[in-house]
Parts: C-alpha cells; sequence; structure tokens
C-alpha cells in the first residue's frame, strides 16, 4: 500500500492543501501545535520555500498531496519536521516518507521535537531511527502549548 508514496519539491499550489491540513483540530491536538491563521501561514510558508538553508518536500501518496517533511536549523541544531493530512494516516505513509526524506537530508545527528502523548508519531520517529534524547516541558512556540511534554527525538 505504501509503494506509492513519492516527494517532491513543494510547490505554491501545494499550500492551500497544507493550510486545510493543518486546521483539522484532532491533528493539532496530536501535535501540540496550534493551527494558523490563513495569512499567517501563507507568510511563514514564503519564508520557508525562500530559505536555502531549509530542505521541503510534498509527501505524494497515490499522486494526491498527503503533506510535508521539513529540515531547519533550530537553536544550532538540525531538525526534522511532518505534517500528514488525517485522511492520510494510519496506511504507513508518514514512516515511508521520512525515511524516503532522510536520503536527503544527510545532516547527523538529527533530531524531532514530538508531543510525549503523539504515540502514533513517536512509532514513525522510531521506525526510522530516532531514539529518545529526552524530555522538555514548556511552550512550544509564541502561541504554544503551555505544559506540553515534548519528547526529543535523535537520529546518529
Amino acid at each position: 500500500m505504501t509503494s506509492n508514496i513519492s516527494l517532491r519539491d513543494v510547490v505554491e499550489t501545494d499550500l492551500p492543501i497544507f493550510y486545510e491540513q493543518q486546521l483539522d483540530g484532532e491533528a493539532t491536538q496530536m501535535a501540540a501545535f496550534p493551527p494558523r491563521g490563513r495569512q499567517e501561514f501563507m507568510a511563514i510558508w514564503d519564508t520557508v520555500l525562500q530559505d536555502k538553508n531549509l530542505v521541503q518536500k510534498t509527501i505524494l501518496f497515490a499522486g494526491q498531496v498527503a503533506g510535508h517533511v521539513v529540515s531547519f536549523e533550530q537553536f544550532g541544531e538540525r531538525e526534522v519536521g511532518y505534517w500528514l493530512g488525517k485522511e492520510f494516516w494510519g496506511q504507513g505513509i508518514a514512516s515511508r516518507a521520512l525515511a524516503e526524506f532522510l536520503d536527503y537530508e544527510k545532516t547527523r545527528p538529527l533530531y524531532a521535537h514530538v508531543a510525549k502523548h503523539n504515540i502514533a508519531s513517536r512509532r514513525v520517529l522510531e521506525k526510522c531511527g530516532f531514539v529518545e534524547h529526552g524530555l522538555v516541558v514548556g511552550t512550544i512556540n509564541e502561541d504554544g502549548i503551555d505544559d506540553t511534554e515534548l519528547m526529543i527525538m535523535e537520529l546518529v
């Protein structure tokens, strides 16, 4: 089932799909990441697309935009993040896409932050070789979800 997965560069026509995906209440709760308004979301992605230090790929499943995966520098460390539309959950797509992305992103160590309660996302990272590196509690970003426990995962 997961053989229909591919990655390609993000294009502007992907952004409205990404925007709608990040509005899903269950997804934002699982990710412990608040949804953005349309203008803010598009401004962030405009910056992402222009930043040559970021690697960003669209996840395609059977030709449909299923989500995205990115890597970026934060606090002097290289991190990876991904988002998958809810309708694509539970099919092995995220694990396969992240594994393929790791062929693009060669930096090691590579880190990921995942909400401790998000067992499915932790499992995706573990399948791709990430191991628990630590735990932090606190605000995720300026809009943050306070008091959320985040596991720091590391790929060496």
